[in-house]
């Protein structure tokens, strides 16, 4: 898991090399939006850390990659706490910092809350509501604190919001915004925010609404395809608000890393590479695989707009089983 990812040009006759770590200059404006901070390569053997980038407005530096609490993963999977604690000490051990999960996500919680250490100040944990009223909202809070056995939330954000009608309910008078608001006046959170793999109109009038910290929103090479793509529409609102970008389904639970279409590096390299975005969550069914994205990570460079074309080309056949979860809501 230690073997070094080489640079190398992603283009060779006849398409891209599937080895190939995906690489590349990105144009300037690309590369100061997204406040990529490279680590120096490392002499003494040891793996070099991953990258960082500063997470919008909340002004804290954090690893491009996350460890996601949901799909395929045995931290949302009943009766699997000895193979999820195994992956969340990798994690840590790997320089995670960034854990990503929800009220909804099954035992997620209480796995993450059971194996992170008490002492999570270099830690940023994320969690999440489905509620759209106050009082649901606020629930879901105290029953997420319990479970990650934590005394406040680094971001608590409204999750999968897909319709204007939600927009309405949360911000109406016993909507959930007032539940956010009372939780970061009472410093049970540090920052809000809203997620959505749906319909990217409805996340980019929520940016516009309200001043919301962070948006997790469904970015992979298979976007540009789709009729309604999440990138053109919210990441410029987002980057005008000064908002942190998290990517998900990066690899489309897996959908996208297949032969004649993207490796891993490729998978992430594209999403990163995009202008504000500042990182992703993805999950792991196993350590392995984990230590494999966290190489990946190590390794990213920034692409600029010709092999972000041609990665997002690989993607057009297969772009409807790619971005299958734009139907859920």
């Amino acid at each position: 898991m230690n073997r070094k990812i080489t640079r190398r040009s992603l283009f060779a006759v006849g398409g891209i090399l599937a080895s190939g770590i995906v690489g590349g200059s990105l144009a300037k404006q690309q590369s100061v939006a997204n406040q990529t901070v490279q680590p120096a390569e490392s002499s003494s053997g040891v793996p070099a850390p991953m990258p960082e980038r500063v997470l919008g407005k909340t002004g804290i530096p954090l690893p491009i990659l996350g460890l996601g609490g949901a799909g395929q993963t045995p931290l949302s999977w009943e009766g699997q706490e000895a193979q999820a604690r195994a992956i969340i000490e990798a994690a840590l051990n790997l320089g995670i910092r960034y854990f990503d999960t929800a009220a909804s996500y099954g035992p997620s919680e209480d796995y993450l809350g059971r194996a992170l250490p008490t002492n999570r100040k270099n830690l940023f944990i994320a969690s999440k509501t489905s509620a759209r009223d106050r009082d649901g909202a606020w629930r879901d809070l105290e029953r997420s604190l319990k479970r990650l056995k934590a005394d406040y939330l680094d971001s608590w954000q409204l999750h999968h919001v897909s319709f204007a009608s939600e927009l309405d309910e949360i911000f109406g008078k016993n909507g959930a915004i007032r539940a956010v608001e009372e939780a970061k006046q009472q410093k049970l959170i540090r920052f809000s925010g809203i997620t959505g793999h749906h319909d990217p109109a409805v996340i980019a009038e929520g940016l516009r609404r309200y001043p919301f910290d962070t948006t997790l929103v469904s970015l992979n090479a298979a976007d540009p395809h789709h009729p309604n793509p999440f990138a053109p529409t919210v990441l410029p609102v987002a980057q005008e608000k000064k908002v942190g970008v998290i990517a998900m389904k990066i690899p489309a639970y897996g959908r996208i890393l297949k032969p004649n279409a993207l490796n891993m590096q490729q998978a992430m390299g594209y999403v990163l590479s995009l202008a504000g975005v500042q990182g992703c969550v993805i999950a792991a069914e196993t350590v392995e695989q984990l230590e494999q994205n966290v190489q990946v990570a190590r390794g990213y460079q920034p692409l600029n707009s010709t092999e972000m074309n041609a990665i997002a080309q690989l993607t057009a056949p297969i772009w409807q089983e790619t971005t299958f979860f734009r139907a859920w809501h």
